[in-house]
């Protein structure tokens, strides 16, 4: 058997460790529904390593970053230059407040998801309606999936 050459140590899993385990109770709420289905089959990543960066969750397989930002990150210059970084490395960058995440769960994973249903090709568009074809737009049912 020949000799293989050491594995390169990679110098960002310390920190990276330390990211996973410091999580903010927004990112442990995020955490549970990502490990779930839908999500699951995109394998979502916590404090994944994308060249220079932590992603707080990262789909490497549909290049989507999910950050979880508290109120430090309000005019953030780093964060900028970050998600211009990402962006035009083909990453999709989703940003979302700490609050948003603890009060408004369902309305976060209603963007993730179709973040998550964009890769592939768009659903094609409804009919168009001929003039004097149905009802008054307000007697119109909701568009699909945003019915309640």
């Amino acid at each position: 058997m020949p000799d293989r050459a050491p594995r390169k140590i990679d110098k960002r899993v310390p920190r990276a460790r330390s990211l996973r385990r410091d999580v903010t109770e927004a990112e442990k709420k995020l955490w549970r529904h990502l490990r779930q289905p839908p999500f699951k089959d995109h394998h979502f990543r916590r404090q994944a390593t994308i060249d220079p960066y932590f992603a707080d969750f990262a789909s490497h397989k549909l290049r989507i970053v999910v950050e979880i930002d508290g109120g430090q990150h309000s005019d953030n210059s780093s964060d900028e230059i970050r998600t211009k970084y990402l962006e035009a490395n083909a990453h999709r960058v989703l940003r979302f407040w700490n609050n948003d995440v603890l009060a408004n769960i369902d309305g976060v994973l209603s963007v993730i998801c179709g973040a998550v249903g964009a890769d592939g090709s768009p659903p094609p568009t409804p009919p168009h309606r001929k003039r004097g074809e149905g009802g008054s737009a307000a007697g119109d049912p909701p568009p699909r999936g945003e019915d309640k």
